[in-house]
């Protein structure tokens, strides 16, 4: 019997979140979408306006027998600048901050020790700025989001490309 568990991060635009978790052991579906806001079921128009209150964001099942939340978290810090309060790189606004949105009392203890952690290491010159929020309603994107960087590989790489995470990762984390 598998224990499947959720976790749900932002991390700027959900088309870069998705692929970073989608190709672990243990990851057995990561969804884009919508959450944190005060508009039922927005759509992808009244998110990107900035106007609704949501992160994009995106949900992760899993099995936590294959994979740690600790390790989900470790991978997500990997993804983003965690000093920025105003959006992730190319993408501006706040639809597009990073937060982690805790379903448990467990991962809140671990996504706020991960945090502390990585405040303390002295990679960053700046504040560690990523909220750990309770998690709320998460409304899936629509279908065309959905697994953005299979079904339109060229758009995935060219919008990633210039964007700038892959150079801050690289800078950053490797």
């Amino acid at each position: 019997m598998t224990k499947t568990k959720k976790a749900t991060f932002a991390g700027g635009c959900f088309w870069c979140m998705v692929k970073p978790f989608d190709q672990w052991d243990g990851v057995h579906r990561v969804i884009s979408g919508y959450t944190g806001g005060h508009i039922e079921k927005p759509s992808y128009e009244e998110v990107k306006l900035g106007n609704s209150g949501h992160y994009e964001a995106v949900e992760i099942t899993y099995d936590s027998e294959k994979i740690t939340y600790e390790t989900i978290v470790d991978l997500y810090w990997k993804q983003i600048d965690p000093t920025d309060d105003g959006g992730q790189f190319q993408d501006r606004g706040d639809q597009y901050r990073t937060a982690i949105f805790y379903h448990d009392d467990e991962q809140k203890r671990v996504a706020e020790a991960s945090k502390l952690e990585l405040a303390g290491s002295g990679k960053f010159s700046k504040p560690v700025v990523t909220e750990i929020l309770p998690v709320k309603v998460f409304y899936p994107a629509e279908d065309y989001h959905q697994d953005f960087y299979k079904k339109s590989k060229k758009d995935y790489e060219a919008d990633r490309a210039k964007s700038g995470r892959d150079e801050f990762i690289d800078t950053v984390w490797k």
